[in-house]
Parts: structure tokens; C-alpha cells; sequence
């Protein structure tokens, strides 16, 4: 008996070797790889607490709030499922080459809007004279690590190399497929300036951008650039890098206006009276870059399902908007082309004109009905229902 109880006795330091062996890794690995990003100090929480409403002093809040972690058991399915493709095409999407100004500041074409879409959510959006890139992501895994995670079945056909002198490049929040560390790393020399939601610029510092290239916001602050305002306003999302700081940084939509246009990028955000109060405060906009993929119904907060994308776009009073948040990754159940028809044929009930610009395809907003062209229908095979 006693030599059976010794070989438990050693059985169990065994494991617990192994259990310390692995926290020990696991706690380095969180600590020292560095796409994981950076954090807070106790100034800087303290700093977002006094700007931030939503802010408690550890973790931001969405204003109808909610945990993330708080999926539906056993939900029903979604009842307006509009495809039954697989979750990647079996093509390759085409690609067109894009219509860059290297320096729009030097040919000044302030009352022009162009817009290039990489696919998922990364767009360069020139406008006011100024080269504006947002959420920049072109690695081929969508993860902290190249062997594991999501793996895009796009391809936007350049590379940080091809891109432009970046004025602004601006970030919704800090979820791998919006917040790219490689791209980020690669393209600091070309940006002239960060803007990004309170918190965020932590894991930029981490990455080796200098401080003061970079400047952090709350919801419902504004910034001037070159007569541009750039307005950082509320979405309905989380945020997070790794296992223990979600919610640590803040996530947002972004309005930009002049003299001659006012324009929305959504983010990604779940739908509620958000947009309401957003149109209060800056009336009808022109143009709307609207989310409307990886909708899930175990997660029906966390992002719209696409009529309700097209219902915060009539919201907002625009009448021309841009799909975004889909045709690169899929990270949820549903088709990889149910949400951008779902999106076209809600909007087509609104009479909202519906850009679809080819991937890098570059869109003028003074010609929209150029780009209205549904170009993903010709390689696939139809199964709608």
C-alpha cells in the first residue's frame, strides 16, 4: 500500500511539474511576444478615466452594456441566411491596381474623395489632400502567431511597399484582424501621424512608433489635421489582444468632414441607437464605409447582421455606402458572400446606391454608380436559395 501511495506521491509532482513548466511558458509568452501588444500605466488609466465616460479605470464599457463572453446556448439559426456557400470561395478574387497620389498635399485636391478597399476593413481613403489609411492588415494569418488562426482567401495585390506617404492611419480597435503588427512595423517610416481609440496607442509605443507621432481619443473628441476633422464616436464592440486584457482599450467609429464632404467609417459595432446620436451631433453624411460581416447569432451585439448595417446607414442619413468587414477572412459561420448580398438587397429596398469596388480598386464618391458592379458573381457558382 505505502509503495502505491508513493507512486501516486510522484505521479502527482509530476504533473504539477509540468502544470508550473507550462504556466511559466505561458506567462513569458504573454509577457515578452510582442504582437500582443502593450498596456496601460496607472497615469494613463487615470488620464482615460477623466476623458472617457465608459471608462471605470480598468476596462471600457459599451453604453448598452454587455459581456462578450456571453454567447447564446444553443441559438437558433439565423433565419435570414441568404447563402449556403462555404465560409471561403473556391476562386481567386481579382484584383485592380490602384489609383494612388504619392503626395496629395503637393496637387491639392481637396474637394475630391477616393477610396481604395484591400478587403475586410482595410481602406486608404483620400481626402482634403491628405493620404488616410485605416486598419491596414495584408498577413496572410489573422493571428499573434503566422502557424495558427484565420487565413485570408484575399489577396489586395500590394504591399506596404506599394502604398503611398500615409498622412494618417488611423485604427478602429485592437483585434488582430483590424490591428496588423507586421504591417504596422513595416510601415512606420511612411505615416506621419496615428490617431487611434484611447488605450491603443500603448501597443504602437511597444512596437517602436515614437509617442508623439501618435494621438489617442475618446468618443465625441475631435482633432483638426489640414482643415480635416477627424471625429472619434462611439461603436458597440469589444477589444482585446490576448486572454487577460480584454476590454483594456476602447474601440470606435470615425467621422471625417470638411467644407465639401462628411463621411463615416463604422468600425466594427453591433447595431443600437449609437448611429441616432452620432446623426445628432453631425447631421446626414455623404458616404458611409459600413460593416457588415462575421455576424453571428451567438454573438448578435458584438456585430450588425446585415439589415441592420443598411438600417444604420438610412440612420445616418447617407445615400451611397461601401460594404466592409468581409471578402478577405471569414470569422464567423456564415457564407463568404451571404453578407454582402444580404447588405445589397436591404439597401436596395432603402434606395441606398451600394459601392463594390474590386479589391484595390480605386472609387471616386463623385461617380458612384461607376463602381456598382458585382463582380464576386460571375466566378461563383450560385446557390442561393
Amino acid at each position: 500500500m505505502s509503495k502505491f501511495l508513493h507512486i501516486l506521491a510522484v505521479i502527482g509532482i509530476v504533473i504539477l511539474g509540468i502544470i508550473a513548466v507550462i504556466s511559466l511558458f505561458a506567462f513569458v509568452f504573454l509577457k515578452t511576444w510582442k504582437p500582443f501588444g502593450g498596456k496601460a500605466s496607472r497615469a494613463d488609466r487615470k488620464n482615460y478615466a477623466e476623458r472617457a465616460a465608459n471608462f471605470d479605470g480598468k476596462k471600457f464599457h459599451n453604453e448598452d452594456d454587455f459581456s462578450p463572453m456571453d454567447m447564446q446556448k444553443n441559438p437558433a439559426p439565423d433565419p435570414l441566411t441568404f447563402s449556403n456557400k462555404p465560409s471561403r470561395p473556391d476562386f481567386e478574387f481579382p484584383v485592380k491596381k490602384p489609383d494612388f497620389i504619392e503626395n496629395p498635399s503637393e496637387t491639392p485636391q481637396v474637394d475630391e474623395v477616393k477610396v481604395t478597399w484591400f478587403g475586410h476593413s482595410s481602406l486608404l481613403l483620400q481626402m482634403h489632400g491628405l493620404n488616410i489609411l485605416i486598419d491596414p492588415v495584408f498577413s496572410e494569418v489573422i493571428s499573434p502567431v503566422s502557424w495558427v488562426g484565420s487565413k485570408r482567401f484575399s489577396h489586395p495585390g500590394i504591399t506596404v511597399s506599394d502604398l503611398p506617404k500615409i498622412d494618417i492611419l488611423l485604427l478602429s480597435h485592437d483585434h488582430y484582424d483590424h490591428m496588423d503588427y507586421d504591417v504596422l512595423r513595416e510601415i512606420d517610416s511612411k505615416v506621419a501621424q496615428y490617431i487611434v481609440p484611447l488605450g491603443v496607442e500603448n501597443h504602437l509605443e511597444r512596437w517602436g512608433v515614437k509617442a508623439d507621432k501618435i494621438t489617442n481619443m475618446a468618443w465625441w473628441e475631435e482633432i483638426q489635421i489640414s482643415g480635416l476633422t477627424i471625429g472619434c464616436t462611439p461603436a458597440q464592440h469589444f477589444s482585446g489582444r490576448h486572454l487577460t486584457d480584454n476590454m483594456a482599450t476602447l474601440w470606435a467609429s470615425w467621422v471625417f468632414k470638411d467644407e465639401y464632404h462628411q463621411i463615416l467609417e463604422s468600425g466594427d459595432s453591433g447595431f443600437n441607437t449609437h448611429w441616432e446620436r452620432i446623426h445628432e451631433k453631425y447631421g446626414d453624411f455623404d458616404f458611409v464605409m459600413m460593416e457588415c460581416g462575421q455576424y453571428d447569432v451567438q454573438w448578435p451585439k458584438v456585430h450588425s447582421f446585415p439589415e441592420q448595417s443598411v438600417a444604420a446607414v438610412k440612420t445616418l442619413g447617407a445615400k451611397v455606402a461601401l460594404p466592409i468587414h468581409w471578402g478577405a477572412i471569414i470569422l464567423s459561420r456564415h457564407g463568404w458572400d451571404d453578407s454582402v448580398e444580404r447588405f445589397l438587397l436591404a439597401a436596395e429596398k432603402e434606395e441606398i446606391t451600394v459601392i463594390t469596388p474590386y479589391i484595390s480598386q480605386t472609387a471616386k464618391l463623385a461617380t458612384p454608380t461607376l463602381y456598382t458592379e458585382r463582380w464576386w458573381r460571375r466566378n461563383a457558382i450560385s446557390l442561393l436559395r
